[in-house]
């Protein structure tokens, strides 16, 4: 049994942000199931967005945020994070963070514009600004001396007061599982943060890394939060399609510096669904393209860059570029081959500006909360910067907020389990979930489909529940553990929604509401 005054589960941007800003003055640990930087911002390609430029305001950022979210932003969280924009950029910049430099711009870094951005507000490191952010970061994280590096873990359930009869005392640690001894530790901590990322392996095709498997969402949820949203996954336009690259994203900085979406005959779509071309948001970029891929029977369509000049395609996406090229794909002399994928949780745990959730002295950051800045559908690039000024918030709270009590918390028993004699089904369950909810639960949407997954889902559960009660836990069990309670909690929010808002296009309810209402499910 190991205590900390800070519990993060959860390695990314939103994570490594909060333990830096704590880490001088309070004794931190950080669970990461693979490698310290192996979370999903490490795979940002566009940028950060923040008003920079002089021509440029917050208010217009505000409106750009509320119109793509398809008025179900909480408009006070939204201009709250917008404004702590600017020092979170220049919080970054102190720490070395490389940022494509303009000589000509009175910042002296280079801005692009991205879809749904009136202006060019986005400060990038080329096309790949996760990496560059994550890589400074990461290096202070390791040499830090209070902060505890726990690589190869991952969290199995919170532990919380009301499990042990005291409801009041909130959360007080967590289980984690040790993937290399293959064993299950007791942290305890005085503030434990949720910053686990989304759930984007809930799908087929994602660009998402393998570790996107909604588990701070799920065991949040598990602990009595409430979870809103759940039902607005923003489907990234345009994913790389290839056999050997199904996860390669390709950055809507690409359509920002005037790519152009195709058809196989070299005729452009985009004109015909909505005034902005390419640059009208992901939910109806995304929309036009299913329809397109389906009125055709298309695998995929084609992102041309190639009427750009050679050297500004390989100045501005240097890593696209190198990984289309090892595809043998020429993208200064050749369209991309794209397909939409589930590419960010819109939803997650309900938050308040300052990270906390329903249970107390546990915190959500980053994509595993939902603090109403996305609303509907999220704008490009807000995502890293909500993940910057929460991480910074909570923070700030956790500093001077009462620490949780000290009771006594059993150890994890597995006195009364076994080794599973049938791994075979967990990844069969897995595929199968992945499957029906791309199939069912995707970008069009009816009612027969969703209840359908919530079918098949069910089955999933009692399944899992079985595994879960009579073997011991494996990394497997618990992450689909946790995606099929994403799933579900997806499905849910799904149903209860009967309208087409944002991301969330149904069939049978294609009108929007005139009042714009978020879906609240319960903790349980």
């Amino acid at each position: 049994m190991q205590e900390y005054d800070v519990l993060i589960l959860g390695s990314g941007l939103a994570g490594m942000t909060l333990a830096l800003q704590l880490a001088d003055t309070h004794k931190i640990a950080m669970v990461t199931k693979r490698s310290l930087t192996d979370g999903a911002s490490q795979w940002a390609q566009g940028g950060i967005a923040a008003v920079l430029d002089q021509t440029d305001t917050i208010d217009e950022h505000v409106d750009d945020t509320l119109v793509a979210g398809a008025g179900l932003c909480d408009e006070a969280a939204t201009r709250f994070i917008l404004e702590h924009a600017r020092s979170a950029i220049e919080w970054l910049i102190e720490l070395g963070v490389p940022f494509t430099p303009d000589a000509a711009h009175e910042t002296g870094f280079h801005l692009t514009r991205e879809g749904g951005h009136s202006h060019r507000r986005i400060i990038h490191a080329a096309d790949a600004t996760g990496a560059a952010v994550i890589a400074t970061l990461a290096d202070k994280v390791r040499q830090h001396p209070n902060i505890t590096l726990l690589e190869q873990h991952i969290g199995l359930d919170l532990i919380t007061g009301k499990k042990l009869g005291r409801e009041e005392a909130g959360c007080l640690g967590a289980y984690v599982f040790d993937k290399q001894a293959d064993r299950v530790i007791t942290l305890l901590a005085k503030h434990t943060v949720l910053a686990t990322g989304g759930a984007g392996k809930v799908y087929l095709y994602t660009t998402n890394p393998d570790t996107a498997t909604g588990d701070g969402i799920a065991m949040g949820w598990r602990a009595g939060c409430r979870v809103a949203n759940m039902e607005f996954i923003q489907f990234h336009p345009t994913c790389l399609y290839h056999p050997h690259a199904m996860s390669f994203l390709i950055s809507e900085a690409v359509r920002g510096e005037g790519g152009l979406l195709k058809l196989p005959d070299g005729s452009r779509f985009m004109p015909a669904h909505d005034e902005r071309h390419e640059l009208a948001p992901r939910d109806i970029t995304a929309r036009a393209i299913d329809f397109e891929m389906k009125k055709y029977g298309l695998d995929c369509v084609y992102l041309d860059i190639s009427h750009q000049p050679p050297e500004f395609v390989k100045e501005h996406f240097p890593t696209i570029y190198q990984r289309c090229l090892e595809l043998g794909i020429d993208i200064t002399r050749q369209p991309i081959p794209v397909v939409p994928a589930a590419h960010y949780t819109c939803g997650g745990l309900v938050t308040d500006l300052a990270g906390r959730t329903d249970v107390a002295h546990l915190y959500a950051i980053g994509e595993t909360a939902c603090t109403g800045l996305h609303g509907a559908n999220r704008l490009a690039s807000n995502s890293l910067l909500e993940a910057l000024v929460l991480g910074r918030e909570a923070a700030e709270h956790i500093a001077t907020a009462e620490p949780a009590p000290q009771l006594a918390v059993p150890a994890w028993d597995e006195s009364q389990v076994s080794d599973a004699d049938e791994e075979v089904v967990i990844a069969h369950n897995w595929d199968e979930l992945r499957r029906f909810m791309w199939d069912y639960v995707g970008i069009v949407r009816t009612d027969k489909r969703l209840e359908r997954a919530a079918h098949r889902i069910a089955l999933l559960k009692r399944e899992i529940d079985e595994f879960y009660r009579h073997f011991r836990v494996s990394n497997d069990l618990i992450e689909l553990r946790n995606l099929v309670d994403t799933a579900d909690l997806i499905v849910r929010s799904a149903q209860v929604r009967h309208e087409s808002r944002g991301l969330h296009y149904s069939r049978d309810y294609p009108a929007t509401l005139p009042q714009a209402t978020p879906t609240i499910l319960p903790g349980r």
